[in-house]
């Protein structure tokens, strides 16, 4: 369905059957206990299910049974669940903590398993950032380089997954608008602090646009409000509409629906 589509989007492709799949395995072994018998692309396919439905506690209680995983198309689905879960209303501020920095660990491990994995690099990417706002900004700055390095080398490996495009656009948004304190910091930490600019986050905006037209309705909202930084009110309140519009299917969504800028 258009929603299903819509959902999965920003991480994995649900496959053909795999419904059928998922409802198999849940009547003979429920998620109490994963059977040696099982494939890992069994997992793989439920685990894809439950992310494009919205099943964030089931997921991550499925995929947790696998963190010792040699494989790292679970682990890295892990530390994304993991990430999830932590952004849960209902997550209690010390399980947050705790499942961030598992996150990052699981996203580790993906990346020590196959290095060509570009779901991997993007979610080390992510998950590192993360971690930086527990141990403060002058991490998060020391971190800056090493997010925007594995961000670039998921894209080297899959051109066309827009959120990645997506992310090194936020990137460099976060760096042209850095105020003048925490330059101050990168400036002690960088022997040539990374900078950037609005148009540099303009055209990651619009190449994640194309790789994907109206993936994601935070892209939308970025593209609106990189073109209020450079003055361009017409295309800005166009980017911003389209953001309002973008009907809602998560949390983010309907905060982006009604941010007010």
């Amino acid at each position: 369905t258009q929603v299903l589509r819509k959902s999965l989007q920003r991480g994995v492709v649900l496959s053909t059957g795999s419904f059928l799949v998922y409802e198999a395995h849940k009547l003979i072994s429920g998620f109490a206990e994963v059977h040696a018998s099982f494939k890992v692309e069994d997992v793989i396919e439920q685990a894809d299910y439950l992310y494009g439905s919205g099943e964030t506690e089931k997921l991550y209680r499925l995929l947790v049974q696998h963190k010792n995983s040699d494989d790292a198309e679970l682990l890295w689905r892990l530390a994304r669940s993991s990430r999830d879960l932590a952004q849960l209303g209902s997550t209690s501020a010390e399980e947050k903590k705790q499942l961030t920095y598992d996150s990052l660990e699981y996203a580790k491990k993906a990346l020590e398993k196959n290095e060509s994995n570009f779901a991997a690099h993007k979610w080390y990417g992510i998950c590192l950032s993360d971690v930086g706002d527990y141990e403060g900004i002058k991490t998060k700055i020391g971190n800056a380089i090493i997010i925007k390095e594995h961000f670039q080398r998921a894209i080297e490996l899959n051109p066309k997954d827009a959120t990645t495009i997506h992310l090194i656009g936020i990137w460099c948004y976060s760096f042209a608008e850095m105020p003048w304190y925490q330059r101050k910091i990168a400036a002690t930490l960088f022997a040539t602090p990374p900078t950037s600019t609005f148009q540099e986050a303009l055209r990651y905006f619009h190449m994640a646009e194309e790789a994907d037209p109206n993936f994601y309705s935070k892209n939308l909202l970025f593209l609106g409000k990189t073109y209020l930084k450079l003055n361009n009110k017409k295309m800005a309140l166009l980017w911003l509409s389209k953001a309002k519009e973008y009907p809602a299917q998560t949390e983010e969504d309907k905060q982006v629906g009604s941010e007010e800028l």
